[in-house]
Parts: structure tokens; sequence; C-alpha cells
């Protein structure tokens, strides 16, 4: 089972220890071709791996079954549940014949307990795994709009603006932080190295497909996430109140920027943080990030569940017309 593991990139950051610990908690499992794996609405916690084959996630609508995402091997899946503890909001199918390694979640729970540096490592794994699941939805819904026919937008996009000069007390900062039950280093840190920036209304923070090098948190106002779609004009994905983290995602992956982000109706105060302080933050090294790495797992899960709906409620509104996403052959 080590040998396994050790194969996949998504946990190439193990240690030899770790990965012995992470096989005493999977189990290889094979399943025929179409067979559920989780059931949507179930309270099931466990994590998969794809081993060989492949798993096609989908929901329910009034117009039939909506497939999600096709996943093929290397591909964690159901590490949302485990990460927010809330039911499953699809079920996993299998393409063809599939080999997954099941990690059980009562195991994985006992080992982070024990050890806060195999916990460490796991939410690594399942934070870079969220965030390529959100990057990808984020680039599905140009072809979802495209094939609904949805119709164009009359909404003129925001140009963008340089922030004007704007300090915040040191104090406001590290409130901030210690709201979020931070650790010590991680707050200090936080406080002393973000800079804070001052957004007017509809002011764009940054847009889609620029590099990022930083990563924001909202400490007041509200800042709105969203994509510009040809042809159906500016959809919001999420909007972010004090103490969301966003733009988060280029930063683990080095890719552009997948989705807008600007200040919402009113403004918004933003504290950046920089990459190089991230990483000195989120090192693999240091177990006094795991909050910090918890609450990203978290905000990523928890935008990845809002997207998936939205996709879902676009679907049913344009009365089922438009597709899901291709499912490559099993």
């Amino acid at each position: 089972m080590e040998d396994i593991l050790r194969r996949w990139d998504i946990f190439a950051h193990f240690t030899d220890e770790q990965l012995a610990q992470l096989a005493a908690c999977a189990t290889l499992l094979e399943y025929p071709d179409s067979t559920t794996i989780v059931q949507e609405g179930e309270p099931s916690q466990e994590a998969y791996l794809i081993e060989r084959g492949g798993v096609r996630i989908q929901r329910k609508t009034p117009y039939g079954l909506f497939s999600l995402a096709a996943l093929q091997p290397g591909t964690l899946f159901g590490e949302t549940a485990f990460v927010d503890r809330i039911p499953r909001s699809g079920s996993a199918v299998t393409s063809g014949a599939t080999e997954l390694i099941s990690l059980n979640p009562e195991a994985l729970a006992a080992l982070m307990e024990q050890d806060p540096r195999f916990k460490l490592a796991l939410y690594w794994a399942f934070w870079k795994s969220l965030s390529s699941k959100l990057r990808q939805t984020n680039e599905n819904l140009t072809q979802f709009f495209s094939e609904t026919g949805k119709p164009p937008s009359t909404e003129a996009a925001t140009p963008q603006e340089t922030a004007g000069e704007f300090h915040v007390d040191l104090a406001s900062k590290r409130k901030l932080f210690q709201e979020q039950k931070l650790s010590n280093l991680e707050i200090n840190f936080l406080t002393s190295l973000s800079r804070e920036r001052k957004y007017g209304p509809n002011q764009v923070i940054f847009r889609e497909g620029e590099l990022g090098n930083e990563m924001y948190v909202v400490l007041e106002g509200r800042v709105m996430i969203s994509k510009y779609i040809p042809g159906a004009g500016e959809e919001a994905l999420a909007f972010l109140d004090r103490g969301g983290y966003f733009g988060e995602m280029a930063l683990i992956d080095n890719e552009t920027r997948s989705a807008d982000a600007k200040a919402h109706e009113g403004g918004a105060v933003v504290l950046v943080i920089p990459r190089e302080v991230l990483e000195g933050i989120l090192d693999i090294h240091k177990v006094s990030s795991i909050r910090l790495l918890t609450i990203l797992c978290n905000l990523v899960a928890s935008r990845l569940r809002e997207l998936d709906d939205k996709i879902i409620g676009w679907f049913i509104i344009a009365g089922g017309s438009g597709i899901s996403w291709p499912v490559p052959p099993g």
C-alpha cells in the first residue's frame, strides 16, 4: 500500500513515516462499471483515491442526472465531507472497472490527534485537491453557459484601478486573526507582514487570467468573486465577508487567476498576504500552521459546494438545456 500511495503526486510531500501511517488507514477496493460508491445526501466521511479507472460525480435534478465532474486516476474525492463533516452533496459512480483506495475517517482522525505533523501533511493534500477541483469547476462554467444559451448580460465590466494609500492599525489586524483562533505564530506573522488596501464600490482587486502572488483576507466590507462568461456577462460565484480568504489558488498551483475579485457595494478593506509570507507560515515542517490550513480547507470546501449548487440551479432555470461536463471513457 505504501508503494501504491508513493506513486501519486497528491502525497509527494509525505515522509516515508507519514506514508506508512496513511497506508495503515487505507484499503484497496475493486468495483465494476456503474457502481455507486457514495450516495448524495449520506453522512459518510470516507475519502478515496482513484488508483485505476474513473469516477463520475453527479447530482439528481428534475431533468435527470447532472454530471459535475469526471475524475481520473490519482485524484482524491470525498475529501470535502471529511473536511467539513457535511452530508455528501453528490453521488460518486464508477466509470468502467475501477480500483479505489479508501481512507478510513476514524483511523485518520485518531492519527491526526496523535501526530500534528501527519495532520498537517494530510490537510495539505486535501487543500491541493479541493483547490484543483474549484479551479476546474470555474473553467467549466464557460462551457456550461455556451451550451445553455443564456442571454447576454448588459452590465459593463468595471475597469481595474489602483487602491489608494490606506493604513490599518496593528490592533485591528490582530483582532481579525485572533477571531479565527490562529496560533500565536500565525497571528504575529499575518499581523506584521500583511499589507492593507482599501477598495471603493465595484473596484477590481484582480482579474481572471492575471498572475497571482498574493492571497487576501477581508477585513471590512464585502468582496465578490465572479467570472465573465462570453455571451452571458458577469456571473457571481461567491460573496466574502469579514474573515473570508480568497486568491489562494494561484499560490498553490502557480496558475493564473481563475476568476475576478472586486469590492462589492459599499467597498472593502482587505489585507494582502504575499506569497513568501504564506509559504513561510504554511511550511510543511511547521505544525503551528495547522489552524490556518484547516480554515483554508474549510473555505475552499464551502466555496466548491456553493458553486456546485449554483451550477445545478442554473441548469434547472435553463429548463435542463445544456450538457453535463464531458465524461472521458471509463
